[in-house]
C-alpha cells in the first residue's frame, strides 16, 4: 500500500511538472528552415541552338538533331525551355514547355546488374505541357531498381506550333535511332530498347512502332551520322493512351516485325482512352502480332481529370490511384517484361526477338 502512494505521488509530481512547462514558452526559437538546393532551372537563351540540362541529378543531355537539321525551326531553337514547377514540392518539374530543340536525357542502370533494357519515357500532356514529372522522372529510380537504363524524351509540342503526327512522332523515331547509335557505349543492348509513352506520349509511341521503314528510308543518306541505324522500337508501352493511328477504324499497314506491346487504361472511368486501348490492340490481334498485351481496370479515371469535388483528381504514372487495381500496373508491366525476355542478361535474345522472327518467316494463313 505504502508503495502504491509512493508511486502515486512520483506521478503527481511528474504531472505537476509538466504544468509548469508553459514557462518553456520562453525558449529560443527553432532555426529557420534553409531554402531547397540545387532546384533546377532552365538555361539561358544564347545565338546557338538551346542546350538543354538535365531535369534530375546525374544524367546526360544530348539534342536529338544536329544543329541546321531540316527538321529544326530555324527562327525558334535558340529560344529557352520554360519549367512549369510544382508550387508546394519546391524543386520539382511538373511539367515543361517551349521546347524547340528536342532532345533525350540519359540515366543509366547500375552496373552490377544492369539488363541491357532501356525505355524512352514519353510523357503525355495533351500536346500542350510536357509532364516530365510524373510520367518520366518518377519512372527513373523505378528503372534504376529494375536494372534498366531509363531516357526522358524532352518532344516538341503542339501547343508551341509543332504537329503532334509528324514533328512529335519524328522526335520520338530520331530517339530510338540515337539510343541505338550509342548502345555500346551506353552498355545497352541494342536489341533491347523501348519506348513507353503516356496519354499524349503514346501517340508517339503507337505511330513509332509501325512506320519505322518509312521514316529510315528519308534518313538514310550519307550526311546523316545516324544513317543505317534503325528506328525501330524493340517493344512499345501504351499507358492510358491518346489516339492510335487505328483510330475510327483506320487501317494503315502493319509490318510483320511491329513489336510487342504492353497496353494499359482504367476503363468505365476513362473509357474514351479505353476505347482507344482497344483499337490499337484489335489491330494488333487483327494481324498476328505476338506478345501484345492489355489491361482495362474496371475503376480508375484518366490523370487530371476532375471527377467530382468529394474525390480527388486521379493521379499520373507512379502516383497512388486510393488503393485501387489500377495502381498496381507497373507490377503488371514488370511481369510482361520478365515475359518477352527484356530482364535476361545483354547478349541475350529475347523471347520477344525469337516470337517476331518466327512470325515473320512463318507462311501466310492459308485463305478462307
Amino acid at each position: 500500500m505504502q508503495k502504491n502512494i509512493c508511486l502515486a505521488l512520483i506521478g503527481g509530481a511528474a504531472l505537476a511538472g509538466l504544468a509548469i512547462l508553459p514557462g518553456a514558452a520562453q525558449q529560443r526559437a527553432l532555426p529557420p528552415v534553409p531554402p531547397p538546393q540545387n532546384v533546377p532551372a532552365p538555361g539561358p537563351q544564347t545565338s546557338a541552338p538551346y542546350a538543354p540540362l538535365t531535369i534530375l541529378p546525374g544524367g546526360i543531355v544530348m539534342p536529338l538533331f544536329p544543329a541546321g537539321s531540316p527538321y529544326l525551326n530555324a527562327q525558334k531553337v535558340t529560344v529557352p525551355e520554360v519549367y512549369n514547377m510544382d508550387a508546394r514540392v519546391q524543386g520539382r518539374i511538373n511539367s515543361i514547355v517551349s521546347i524547340h530543340n528536342p532532345s533525350i536525357e540519359v540515366h543509366f542502370a547500375p552496373a552490377g546488374f544492369n539488363n541491357g533494357t532501356a525505355v524512352i519515357l514519353a510523357a503525355g500532356g495533351g500536346h500542350n505541357t510536357l509532364n516530365v514529372g510524373s510520367e518520366a522522372a518518377d519512372f527513373v529510380p523505378w528503372l534504376y531498381n529494375h536494372g534498366m537504363t531509363a531516357i526522358i524524351l524532352r518532344n516538341r509540342l503542339r501547343r508551341d506550333g509543332y504537329n503532334p503526327k509528324t514533328d512529335e512522332v519524328y522526335d520520338a523515331q530520331q530517339a530510338i535511332r540515337l539510343v541505338r547509335a550509342h548502345a555500346k557505349e551506353w552498355n545497352i543492348d541494342p536489341s533491347k530498347i523501348g519506348i513507353v509513352g503516356f496519354s499524349a506520349g503514346a501517340e508517339l509511341s503507337a505511330p513509332a512502332a509501325i512506320a519505322f521503314d518509312e521514316f529510315d528510308s528519308k534518313n538514310n543518306a550519307p550526311s546523316d551520322p545516324l544513317a543505317g541505324v534503325s528506328s525501330r522500337p524493340d517493344f512499345v508501352g501504351l499507358v492510358y493512351p491518346g489516339p492510335s493511328p487505328f483510330v475510327r477504324g483506320a487501317k494503315p499497314p502493319i509490318p510483320k516485325n511491329a513489336p510487342p506491346a504492353f497496353i494499359v487504361c482504367a476503363g468505365w472511368g476513362d473509357k474514351v482512352h479505353a476505347v482507344w486501348s482497344d483499337e490499337y490492340f484489335s489491330a494488333m490481334m487483327q494481324a498476328g502480332i505476338p506478345n501484345v498485351e492489355m489491361h482495362i481496370y474496371a475503376r480508375g479515371h484518366h490523370p487530371g481529370d476532375r471527377i467530382g469535388p468529394d474525390e480527388p483528381v486521379p493521379t499520373a504514372g507512379l502516383g497512388d490511384k486510393g488503393g485501387i487495381a489500377f495502381g498496381t500496373w507497373p507490377d503488371r508491366m514488370t511481369d510482361w517484361m520478365h515475359d518477352i525476355g527484356l530482364f535476361n542478361k545483354p547478349g541475350v535474345v529475347t523471347q520477344a526477338a525469337k516470337d517476331v522472327d518466327a512470325f515473320v518467316k512463318a507462311p501466310p494463313p492459308p485463305a478462307r
